[in-house]
């Protein structure tokens, strides 16, 4: 461990670990299989980089992003660590060379999509080489009850006989425990040693408002973070496109991002979000994956996601260098209902489609709660936290909650006596008594439950039907057009066998912008402006070296610049982030903005 904590020291620039990543560490460089589950920015990538380093050869990353795979090596090679990538984008020259250097024993590191890895010809030629490690990154994607399965990856489970006696660590940000399980028998892991080292991101701020003026909604929360980069997900590609347009129409400048877009142009708004300090990119679920863009300070979700874990695994693409940023979410019923239809009419087996539709439930169930999210998304994942965080919309602003035992009886009698073939505008229409052509033409005016709900407005049951539906009592059947069903746990309620508390539906005043602050420290006026200096001459030297930005510094090594101003190379290795290799490289054009400024 006193060489992994030098290789931390000289090479990162970081003073010492963070729970468990030593522990992982050693496990790995004595030879064991592990399992790394990690929050997104909780330092994964140093678990496998560093022990790369103590062991004799290459280290294998397995990883399925091909577009960012040079942003990877770029990073590396920033702080004087040798790597390279194998992949479909280079020529036969380039992959001759990188082959030179795994022959020679030159790389420490080398990043591989796993069909890459897995023809025969990479195989064999991997074989009569030493391998240091084989790390498989984003191995949730290994699972089939996973959110973001790709089949390629259970091809690996055979490395461990192709490369016997070669650790592997398979990490990722998301399992639940039973993909934690799928992950350790898919990849055939090896008395294999398990990390978990908890969901919580304490600097994200939840927020989750309903449905109402989807594009208000959002320009609101984006003119908070005018100038600042955030990712905007919506279900389909005409929605990003037209967000996207309608946000640079706005002055934001905002890209769109989907498979439907031509290669070449999504490598390009990929490149730009990656190395420009202000992009917005509107996205479908196809960008995100192993993005390493630290300053992402805002993400909001126009739709609903497919499932707790995707919200978790998009939400944790904010804040990764642990400053305060702030997620949104605006929902409705319809989303629910378009995303049962697709779970319907995939190709899946009968058993996926209802684990699919389970986990839909359970997001519903908590965009509908009137406690503390943290909580209850730290639930999810098996993790339990006390008390309330104070930093979710519903701990800043409780929801009043009232007894809705009466309105959910007239709403699941009013679905039962029209006969459950009818969606939440109808049912809706016959409680508030409205004579439509609809309710005429089947004769809905003439039920007892007709007008029985005139005492309350139509977004007020709207909300009650959310919550029914969130809590189980209520299914839209997706296969008739979201004709709401009742499902046998409302006879109880139905029978007045038990009581229901709902939440009131307020709308939400809006949230102020998350302070400046990392790690308890904040910065004067005269030292923002020294930091904004330090991001000029940041900016031009990535330009330079045709980098993003963030490669050279992190905004957080930034800021500690700023705050504490070091005047020579000994206290600019005391900056967190700033490593023996950066130091030689940019130290002195730092130190010469700081002693100009001062």
């Amino acid at each position: 461990m006193d060489k992994a904590i030098d290789v931390l020291q000289r090479t990162f620039g970081y003073s010492e670990f963070r729970a468990p990543q030593a522990d992982v560490i050693d496990a790995v460089v004595a030879g064991s299989d592990v399992l790394v589950v990690m929050p997104t920015g909780g330092g994964k990538s140093l678990c496998y980089q560093i022990p790369s380093m103590l062991r004799p050869g290459v280290g294998l990353v397995v990883s399925p992003l091909i577009a960012l795979m040079q942003d990877q090596v770029d990073a590396l090679a920033q702080v004087g660590i040798k790597a390279a990538y194998l992949n479909s984008t280079q020529s036969a020259s380039e992959q001759a060379r990188v082959w030179s250097g795994i022959e020679a024993g030159t790389l420490s590191m080398l990043y591989i999509a796993p069909e890459r890895l897995l023809q025969p010809d990479t195989l064999s030629r991997l074989s009569h080489n030493r391998i240091a490690l084989i790390a498989i990154d984003e191995a949730h994607c290994v699972s089939q009850w996973g959110h973001d399965f790709r089949r390629d990856y259970l091809g690996l489970a055979p490395l461990a006989d192709v490369f016997p006696g070669v650790p592997r660590i398979a990490l990722t940000a998301t399992a639940t425990p039973r993909t934690r399980k799928d992950i350790v028998t898919n990849l055939k892991l090896r008395a294999v040693r398990e990390w978990v080292a908890g969901f919580d991101r304490p600097n994200l701020t939840y927020r989750v408002h309903i449905k109402t003026d989807p594009r208000r909604q959002v320009s609101q929360f984006v003119a908070r973070y005018r100038g600042q980069p955030g990712i905007i997900y919506a279900l389909s590609r005409k929605k990003v496109e037209s967000t996207a347009q309608w946000l640079v129409d706005s002055g934001v400048n905002a890209l769109p991002y989907h498979a439907g877009l031509d290669t070449a142009v999504r490598a390009e708004h990929q490149k730009r979000f990656l190395r420009e300090d202000d992009v917005v990119m509107c996205a479908t679920i196809a960008f995100g994956m192993g993005i390493d863009k630290p300053d992402v300070r805002f993400v909001a979700h126009l739709d609903l996601p497919k499932s707790v874990e995707a919200y978790y695994q998009e939400t944790g693409r904010a804040g990764r260098d642990g400053a305060p940023s702030e997620v949104l979410m605006v929902y409705g019923l319809q989303d629910v209902v378009r995303l049962r239809q697709m779970v319907d009419e995939s190709d899946a087996d009968e058993m996926h489609k209802r684990s699919e539709r389970n986990k839909l439930d359970a997001l519903l169930g908590w965009c509908e709660t009137t406690e503390c999210r943290r909580r209850g998304l730290l639930a999810y994942f098996g993790e339990t936290m006390d008390g309330a965080c104070g930093n979710c919309d519903v701990c800043l602003s409780p929801p009043p909650v009232y007894d809705g035992t009466v309105e959910a009886q007239k709403l699941l009698s009013a679905v039962y006596r029209t006969g459950q073939r009818f969606g939440a505008a109808h049912v809706i229409d016959v409680l508030l008594g409205r004579e439509t052509d609809k309710v005429a033409q089947h004769g809905h005016n003439g039920l007892a439950v007709f007008g029985a709900g005139r005492d309350t407005d139509a977004r007020q049951w709207r909300s009650v039907l959310r919550q029914l539906v969130g809590r189980g009592f209520v299914t839209a059947d997706a296969a008739r057009y979201g004709a709401l069903v009742l499902s046998d746990t409302c006879r109880p309620l139905l029978r007045g066998e038990t009581a229901l508390t709902l939440r009131k539906d307020v709308r939400p005043a809006p949230g102020r912008r998350a302070a400046a602050s990392f790690a308890g420290e904040t910065l004067s006026d005269v030292d923002r402006a020294l930091f904004e200096q330090l991001r000029e001459t940041r900016a031009a030297l990535a330009r330079e070296n045709g980098v993003p930005a963030y490669v050279i510094f992190h905004d957080t090594t930034l800021r500690q610049m700023a705050l504490h101003k070091p005047a020579s190379m000994d206290d600019l290795m005391a900056i967190g982030g700033v490593g023996a290799t950066k130091r030689d490289r940019y130290g002195d054009a730092f130190l010469q903005v700081i002693v100009e400024a001062n």
